[in-house]
């Protein structure tokens, strides 16, 4: 049965996409901030057709931590779930994200029309300039910045190793960090098609400070933090 509504559910996430897809002609024309009001209908449109046909519902805890001005966001990233469910409890945010992942059809068009910071990881010091240049823009424009510290899907259960990029990000900038934990990966997987019903649980934590400190130390209680929380879901 499983299988069946994750075929179902792939169909029907196809259709959809490319109906957005089709639209993003007519969005490309507006701003940064127009475009991304109008692109907000796409997510909560996955996670209904996710509930309905997949059975996998979400609860979230921890909304009132979110910043009224903008912040980095740090996240636990266990499958694509969390890609579109932080769209719904965010403010108006940005991407981090791998630059290949523009090249893919139709889902790629929408991402670019969110004007994600988009990186070539290959280059090294220069994405990481990149990174804090392109970075303070957007929290300076009024966008969150969202990114995954492991740098890619962690299966779960699993740890990965926390990178430096969102820290120095939010040091530089002087803004705070948001924290993210979530059991995503209990029902849609790493990498994985058929997923299983039940309700994923999301924790947004307090802002932790980053103004005076190390990347480093942002860095570790960032990941006490969402590994602590990790244990309890």
């Amino acid at each position: 049965m499983n299988l069946i509504r994750s075929i179902l559910f792939s169909l029907a996430q196809t259709v959809f996409t490319l109906l957005y897809a089709l639209l993003s002609p007519l969005i490309f024309l507006f701003g940064q901030h127009t475009r991304h009001r109008l692109l907000s209908g796409f997510a909560p449109g996955i996670l209904w057709l996710l509930k309905v046909i997949c059975g996998i519902r979400m609860e979230v805890r921890g909304i009132e931590n979110i910043p009224a001005t903008p912040c980095v966001v740090l996240s636990k990233h266990q499958s694509a779930w969390e890609t579109m469910a932080l769209q719904l409890v965010l403010p108006p945010h940005v991407w981090v994200a791998k630059r290949e992942l523009l090249w893919i059809p139709f889902f790629g068009w929408l991402l670019a029309l969110s004007s994600p910071i988009a990186l070539d990881r290959s280059k090294g010091k220069e994405a990481m300039r990149q990174l804090l240049e392109k970075g303070q823009a957007k929290l300076a424009a009024g966008f969150c910045v969202v990114l995954f510290p492991e740098g890619t899907r962690i299966a779960y259960g699993q740890k990965g190793r926390y990178k430096l990029g969102g820290a120095m990000l939010a040091g530089h900038a002087g803004v705070p960090v948001l924290p993210v934990a979530h059991n995503a990966g209990k029902f849609w997987g790493r990498n994985a098609f058929v997923k299983r019903p039940g309700v994923v649980q999301m924790v947004i934590g307090q802002p932790i400070a980053a103004s005076g400190r190390t990347a480093e130390e942002i860095n570790r209680q960032v990941e006490q933090w969402i590994e602590g929380e990790m244990a309890q879901l």
